[in-house]
């Protein structure tokens, strides 16, 4: 379920997108699961298309959804590494504050081993 709180700063798009995104990392939303279309999702939350639009646009562009014309939108084949990655960074985040890392040094840490 998918929720927009209108007090809270986050623009609503990007509470959209999050919520998603954890669903689809936490294995709530299965990969080759269909999400609603663009304009019945505005309408269950009172919001324009083009903000469900944007949010969906975002996870497309983080590999996470996929949109094919006479498919729909569903959980990209490509999310199922995500579990993976999400306990990856659940150790990796241990390991740091075990060492008393602070979040910053952390990441600066993951950058590292990024490049």
């Amino acid at each position: 379920m998918i929720t927009v709180d209108d007090a809270h700063p986050t623009p609503a798009f990007e509470q959209i997108r999050a919520q998603i995104a954890n669903q689809i990392l936490i294995g709530t939303l299965a990969n080759g699961q269909r999400l609603p279309a663009v304009r019945q999702l505005a309408a269950d939350l009172g919001l324009a298309p083009g903000t469900v639009a944007r949010a969906y646009s975002e996870l497309e562009g983080e590999g996470l959804i996929e949109t094919r014309r006479g498919a729909g939108t569903r959980v990209s084949l490509q999310s199922d590494h995500y579990p993976e990655v999400l306990d990856a960074a659940i150790d990796f985040a241990a390991a740091a504050r075990e060492r008393s890392l602070t979040l910053d040094a952390a990441i600066l840490a993951l950058r590292a081993a990024w490049e």
